[in-house]
């Protein structure tokens, strides 16, 4: 891998990773199309690392939400600041968490083999398009974070697990069952970000703790440190850019990406341009 491939990668993965666009899916193409061939069976240890900048970036970003999850007492009026963030989100994320755990480790195998081949990432880019679509039409959209209660983190949380479904998005998973709870598009964006860090962070760590030696036996240890600080830099713009976005638009701009690109992949395949 070059280093203008790590570049290129790292971008993907921040660009993508925090939009509702599956950052696995871009990261998959990318290296088919380069060559790389899931890095001879480091591509998904890869992708999960270089989540690491991404994490950071929000990790960053969210420092004054994280420390007020952690720390700050709950208010006694809570609708007179109704977006106000506090301990009372700190179970709604524990319970959140919970199912892409539980999911994550019964399905590691199937996630870092057969889930991994394109025509999966293409049907879940999708599918799962199809189904924001269908909630950003129904929902509400009226709730706030003050509002957010323990069932509305376990059905978040649930919405989170099918993101272990490559080409899903974790933020668009999250987003859309935030949604059908009844959260304004903002509201879901910012929480759905508050309640993937725990699993994505653990995720990244994990995976570089058990493949270090194979990424330095590899020789991808500067490729890796390379796509991870551009993730980090791309993607904190693009956490930004999706919260401002989305307290004027809708969702509907990334529903019609995802089918296209979903699409596109499809007929990649089938013309032989892309090995399944």
């Amino acid at each position: 891998m070059t280093d203008y491939q790590a570049l290129a990668l790292g971008f993907l993965q921040g660009f993508s990773e925090w939009l509702p666009i599956s950052s696995t899916a871009h990261l998959a193409v990318a290296l088919k199309l380069f060559g790389l061939s899931d890095m001879n069976g480091l591509g998904a240890a890869f992708t999960a690392v270089i989540q690491l900048g991404t994490v950071l970036a929000a990790l960053v970003y969210f420092r004054r939400d994280i420390w007020a999850v952690l720390a700050k007492p709950p208010g006694r009026n809570p609708t007179s600041n109704p977006g106000e963030v506090d301990r009372r989100l700190l179970v709604p994320i524990a319970i959140g968490t919970i199912p892409v755990v539980v999911f994550g480790l019964l399905l590691r195998h199937a996630i870092e083999g057969p889930f991994r081949r394109l025509p999966v990432i293409a049907s879940s880019m999708i599918t799962f398009g199809l189904i924001l679509a269908w909630v950003e039409a129904r929902s509400r959209k009226e709730r706030r974070l003050s509002s957010i209660t323990t069932w509305d983190g376990l059905a978040i949380g649930i919405g989170q697990a099918f993101a272990l479904i490559p080409g899903a998005s974790r933020s668009g998973t999250t987003i859309t069952a935030a949604l059908a709870v009844g959260l304004e598009r903002a509201t879901a964006a910012r929480f759905s970000f508050l309640l993937s860090l725990p699993a994505v962070t653990f995720a990244g760590l994990f995976e570089l703790a058990k493949h270090r030696h194979d990424i330095v036996s590899a020789h991808i240890a500067r490729p890796v440190v390379l796509a991870t600080i551009m993730s980090f830099i791309v993607g904190y713009a693009s956490i930004d850019f999706l919260l401002k976005f989305l307290r004027r638009n809708s969702t509907y701009v990334f529903v019609v990406y995802r089918v296209v690109v979903g699409a596109l992949i499809v007929a990649f395949i089938a013309m032989g341009s892309l090995s399944p």
